[in-house]
């Protein structure tokens, strides 16, 4: 899957995908080809930061 770039889209994707079907992001990025540090870094630079415990970008 490739995941949309727009930082908005890319939150409610990643957010959904969190909820749905994934324990935590690590498992996301796994099961997606993800680079998680390259991920965590583009959600910071738009202003969003990964809460382990919610396990959701806020």
């Amino acid at each position: 899957m490739t995941l949309p770039n727009d930082p908005m889209l890319l939150l409610s994707v990643l957010n959904t995908k969190l909820r749905d079907f994934y324990d935590n992001l690590g498992a996301l990025c796994d099961d997606l080809s993800v680079d998680q540090t390259e991920l965590e870094q583009k959600m910071k630079n738009a202003g969003f930061i990964y809460d382990p415990q919610q396990n959701q970008f806020k």
